[in-house]
């Protein structure tokens, strides 16, 4: 796109699994700087719930029709399992299009950096979907620690737990760790994220990834917890786990002045699978006993959150390839969490 086009931007989602048709199409469909234009998905059932829900988009099969028909799009987003990322972004870049990939990123760092440095030899804008930057409780944590009223952190504590001892479905359990299967791929890629983002750089990776669903012929895990020592002095300890019959805390965090505490997960994506449009009011809004609290142990206060807002990465990837401003995610970002993430798993092994 030249510089200061105001035009749609003509995209393509390839995927229509969770990832497509919760955490993409919605927002692209909602946002009038988009122009949703191709679905890719090769399961029938898939295609027809791509139809009835966006019938204003073409939907196929094969995502070679997305390089064949290059010069009629913009965007490619790549919402496929993580196997698959390198190659689909890789050809649409050649193919002359800008990218989106869902996390994770990449299998591997080393895989990240090479698709970063195509992108640089091409000329091509490319990020990656890290949308849990804009949950309400991640942004209401920020505020915080920008006002000051945690003082210090010296403990975080931050958990995504569910209770599915049937085991990891999808591509989360069915894909080998070295093809980015499992929790810590799936889940950590968050958490990492989030972490990196308030505390820094990390100086030491410890881990203790597990696979209690024992089917034979997996190695993907479900249930890992990983400690980063930050060069900033706060220590996360970051629990992502499918065998937790109780759940605890989403956030626990201790500072010299307060902590905070909040449980429950943002409502974004609940709200998404029961059909809510993201241009609903309501959207992004939690209810007021879903706040969290913020004190010490003789009392604690509710803690009005922001409002989530994960359509804020489309508007600001709009903005970046229209006028040529900073991405929402910068890539570098998801190679620092792929390489944290193979630490360890390379920790967990010793």
């Amino acid at each position: 796109m030249t510089a200061r086009d105001t035009s749609p931007i003509r995209c393509a989602v390839v995927g229509f699994g969770t990832a497509g048709r919760f955490f993409h199409t919605p927002f692209l469909a909602a946002d009038p700087a988009y122009d949703l234009r191709v679905i890719v998905t090769g399961d029938p059932d898939r295609a027809a719930a791509a139809r009835a829900a966006h019938p204003g988009a073409t939907v196929v099969s094969d995502p070679q029709a997305v390089i064949d028909h290059a010069s009629e799009l913009d965007l490619v987003v790549v919402a496929t399992p993580p196997s698959t990322h390198v190659e689909l972004a890789a050809n649409a870049m050649r193919a002359g299009l800008d990218v989106v990939v869902d996390k994770p990123f990449a299998p591997t760092g080393a895989e990240g950096r090479k698709l970063i440095a195509l992108a640089a030899e091409l000329g091509r804008r490319l990020t990656v979907f890290q949308n849990r930057r804009w949950d309400a409780d991640f942004l209401t944590l920020r505020r915080l620690l920008a006002d000051g009223r945690l003082g210090t952190v010296h403990a975080f504590e931050s958990r995504f737990e569910w209770w599915r001892p049937d085991g990891l479905q999808g591509w989360k359990g069915d894909t080998d760790v070295a093809d980015g299967g499992g929790i810590l791929f799936d889940l950590g890629t968050h958490l990492i994220d989030q972490a990196l983002r308030l505390f820094g750089p990390v100086a030491e990776v410890l881990a203790e990834v597990n696979r209690r669903d024992s089917r034979a012929g997996r190695d993907a895990d479900d249930d890992t917890v990983v400690i980063l020592r930050h060069a900033s002095g706060t220590s996360s300890r970051l629990t992502m786990s499918s065998v937790a019959a109780l759940p605890g805390p989403r956030y626990r965090v201790l500072g010299s002045r307060a902590g905070y505490v909040k449980d429950g997960l943002d409502g974004q994506e609940a709200a998404l699978k029961a059909g809510m449009s993201p241009a609903d009011p309501a959207f992004g809004r939690e209810p007021e006993e879903c706040w969290g609290r913020l004190g010490d142990h003789s009392e604690t206060t509710p803690v009005e959150p922001e409002r989530g807002n994960y359509a804020e990465f489309y508007r600001l990837l709009a903005t970046a390839l229209r006028n040529g401003g900073e991405l929402p995610v910068d890539p570098h970002d998801a190679v620092d969490v792929l390489d944290v993430i193979e630490r360890a798993h390379a920790c967990s092994k010793k």
